[in-house]
């Protein structure tokens, strides 16, 4: 063996190790880690994913590695397509003047995978801001469903009120407030449709289904720097119950452009004087048609070839107003 070669490779894996685990925050694990560890559960095998946790092989660990991500290509690609069969459905039943949008949405299409339902759903939930439920075939004449809420509805005790008041048509479901899953026969889901519709009436109203986001308000334009953006990164974990913080503003657009087919790369000025930074708004795949936007956002840390920076997290991009609307070409 040629130990001091072997010294060194271990010197330098260390050494990587060492820079990733210094680098490495919560959101890390949320937006990357989980996704990759989920995806064997909804397309494969979960077991892929605890293989890959538990092994002790750094090399057996990789290529299991590459195999969950490649898994989570595959997620991707399928509930991008699931999304914009929901949305074009959804558009059409907004452009019906004879259809009023539900306020309790349920979507199905034959060939949707049951794994990505409950990933469409929270989609649209988020787009519609009204709480959602899409099914999949389960086979012998079922349909399994996953279920998103809004705020002001508990999912789960509004499945409890349906079974009780329609026991013919659900009798399987479990969850929590925000997000539950159910089990109907493919025979009773218009039938479901209108009682689930009937029963969100009963808990929101119109306002409550305005999508209004709730920020720690503006930040001044010199506050938008890396340091305190390095502070805001080291204050986590952040999560559910103690949210990172979110700030909200009017920007310049500087310049604009799609960025892996699904996200938008931004430069937006703060004000007069201010020399821009770089903003990344993630599944914002169309360019933006104003010059002037108001977004929610939280100040995060850009790490690229060795250099750091300041960067925007678009969480929301609001509608501009009615008069200052383009019309669509």
């Amino acid at each position: 063996l040629d130990y001091p070669r072997l010294a060194g490779l271990i010197r330098d894996r260390l050494l990587k190790y060492d820079r990733f685990r210094q680098r490495v925050v919560a959101a890390d694990f949320g937006f990357a880690v989980g996704p990759r560890l989920n995806a064997a559960g909804r397309l494969d095998d979960m077991t892929l994913g605890i293989e890959c946790l538990l092994s002790d092989d750094p090399d057996a660990a990789l290529a299991m590695a590459r195999e969950l991500d490649q898994l989570n290509r595959d997620r991707r690609l399928i509930e991008d397509q699931m999304q914009s069969e929901a949305l074009a459905a959804l558009d059409r039943l907004e452009t019906s003047p004879a259809d009023e949008l539900p306020f309790g949405l349920c979507l199905y299409q034959p060939d949707w995978h049951q794994g990505v339902v409950g990933l469409v759903a929270s989609r649209i939930k988020e787009r519609y801001h009204r709480p959602v439920i899409a099914f999949a075939e389960a086979g012998d004449g079922w349909l399994k469903g996953s279920a998103r809420s809004v705020t002001g509805l508990h999912i789960r005790d509004t499945l409890d009120a349906l079974a009780t008041r329609h026991p013919e048509l659900l009798s399987r479901f479990g969850g929590h407030a925000m997000a539950a899953g159910l089990s109907i026969r493919t025979a009773d889901l218009e039938a479901f449709r209108a009682v689930f519709d009937e029963e969100v009436r009963r808990h929101l109203s119109v306002e409550d289904l305005t999508g209004e986001v709730f920020s720690d308000g503006p930040l001044e334009p010199a506050d938008l720097n890396l340091e305190l953006a390095e502070i805001l990164r080291n204050g986590g974990p952040w999560g559910q119950g103690f949210p990172e913080p979110l700030f909200d503003g009017e920007f310049e657009v500087l310049r604009q452009r799609v960025v892996g087919e699904r996200h938008l790369k931004l430069q937006l000025s703060a004000g007069w004087g201010h020399q821009g930074i770089d903003a990344i708004a993630f599944n914002q795949g169309e360019p933006l048609r104003e010059r002037r936007v108001r977004l929610a956002y939280r100040l995060d840390v850009n790490e690229y070839q060795g250099q750091r920076s300041a960067q925007l997290i678009v969480e929301h991009i609001a509608d501009p107003p009615a008069n200052q609307r383009r019309a669509q070409p």
